[in-house]
């Protein structure tokens, strides 16, 4: 099996961009790739792009080819469409080729652009990601199926109400506080406990600060074999030592926990059983947090926390930039931004930024050799998981 480097990431800024184009996104993130990569585009043998709502928010489906053209890419390409998760599958599978020896540099990421809707068509297209017969058409939205979750989870864990909501406001405040000096971030501003506490009601016990925003960007990560980098004398000092993934039934209401996630569970214990680690050895982590409760719940799938101890955890000190296990050091999906498409591959570029060392945030991990991502679809019917480390 070879084995996986990263040998360059780009991004563009996350944030409101209604004036560019998907493919004009995504074609900045992926030459912004390339050059950090010192790798010709003729090299590239893949290309895998996530992209979820992009036939209903740009009225253009075919993506792939699409987004191979705009970067300049002559190879067989292929769209990912697992929801929020989308990058983080194509990423996987870019990993599976390499590891297979069926390529030796694969491209991959993903793109979304959002804010050329109004709010409303925007939350009508981010619904498609739950179950149209059971819950779209009971009026279901993401803040209200989340906020089902928080409240399941205060219940199961026998949390009042101030508790809940003033731990989840840590969370906010904690991903503010990282997203400032990150210059890709939508929102490089301070959010208080207080402020989130006063903050309008979104979905009760979630308000308006627990909520990710709606965000235009795009992701790239070029991969590439052991041997290529070797060959190529590529400065590639970050492996994908671990990849996983899990599925969980789609509706709320069939499944056995809402206040577990079961598919990041079973994501988790397959990237650690592969890359040879357990949750202690994890340095720093970027989790999925489209809302505050989310983060907790991705810090217990991850195995860091038991189940309801990860509440409190930002509240503590534990999960911040100077704490035990620092956690979504970017500012997170909540203030970095979620392009639903290619959040997964914002991960993967931000993780490696910090274990390389020339990230913004880089100071506050100076000796961490494995961080892992954490990217879910919908309400975490899909997750995937990768373990990187600083290569020996």
């Amino acid at each position: 099996m070879n084995g996986v480097r990263v040998a360059g990431v780009g991004l563009t800024h996350f944030g409101s961009h209604p004036e560019r184009t998907g493919r004009d996104l995504f074609a900045e993130a992926a030459l912004n790739a390339r050059d950090d990569a010192g790798v010709p585009l003729d090299d590239v043998e893949q290309l895998n792009v996530g992209n979820f709502a992009g036939s209903l928010l740009e009225g253009q489906g075919h993506t792939a080819p699409l987004l191979a053209e705009a970067a300049g890419l002559d190879c067989p390409a292929t769209r990912y469409e697992e929801a929020c998760a989308s990058a983080g599958v194509a990423v996987r599978e870019a990993v599976r080729a390499v590891r297979s020896g069926e390529a030796d540099v694969v491209l991959a990421g993903g793109m979304e652009r959002m804010t050329n809707n109004d709010t409303p068509e925007t939350t009508e297209a981010l619904a498609i990601a739950a179950d149209e017969l059971f819950e779209i058409r009971a009026g279901v939205t993401f803040p209200g199926a989340y906020a089902l979750m928080a409240t399941a989870y205060a219940e199961a864990f026998d949390v009042d109400e101030e508790t809940l909501k003033t731990d989840l406001a840590n969370v906010a405040s904690k991903n503010h506080d990282n997203a400032l000096p990150n210059e890709y971030a939508q929102y490089q501003r301070e959010i208080s406990v207080e402020q989130a506490l006063d903050a309008p009601p979104v979905a009760e016990p979630l308000g308006l600060f627990d909520c990710c925003p709606v965000t235009d960007g795009a992701s790239a990560v070029v991969l590439v074999s052991e041997e290529y980098a070797a060959d190529h004398d590529l400065s590639a000092d970050v492996a994908v030592v671990g990849t996983g993934q899990g599925t969980d039934r789609m509706a709320l209401q069939d499944r056995e926990y809402l206040a577990r996630t079961p598919a990041a569970d079973d994501a988790a214990a397959m990237a650690y059983d592969d890359a040879g680690i357990d949750a202690a050895d994890v340095d720093v982590a970027e989790v999925h947090d489209c809302f505050t409760i989310a983060e907790v719940l991705a810090i217990e799938s991850l195995g860091f926390y038991e189940p309801g101890e990860g509440l409190g955890a930002a509240r503590r000190g534990e999960t911040r930039a100077d704490g035990e296990l620092p956690v979504n050091l970017s500012g997170g999906l909540k203030a970095k931004g979620h392009p639903v498409g290619a959040t997964g591959g914002s991960q993967i570029a931000e993780m490696t930024r910090l274990l390389r060392g020339d990230h913004p945030n880089s100071d506050e991990v100076p000796d961490a050799e494995v961080g892992v991502t954490h990217n879910a679809g919908g309400t975490v019917a899909s997750a995937v998981v990768h373990v990187l480390e600083v290569a020996e």
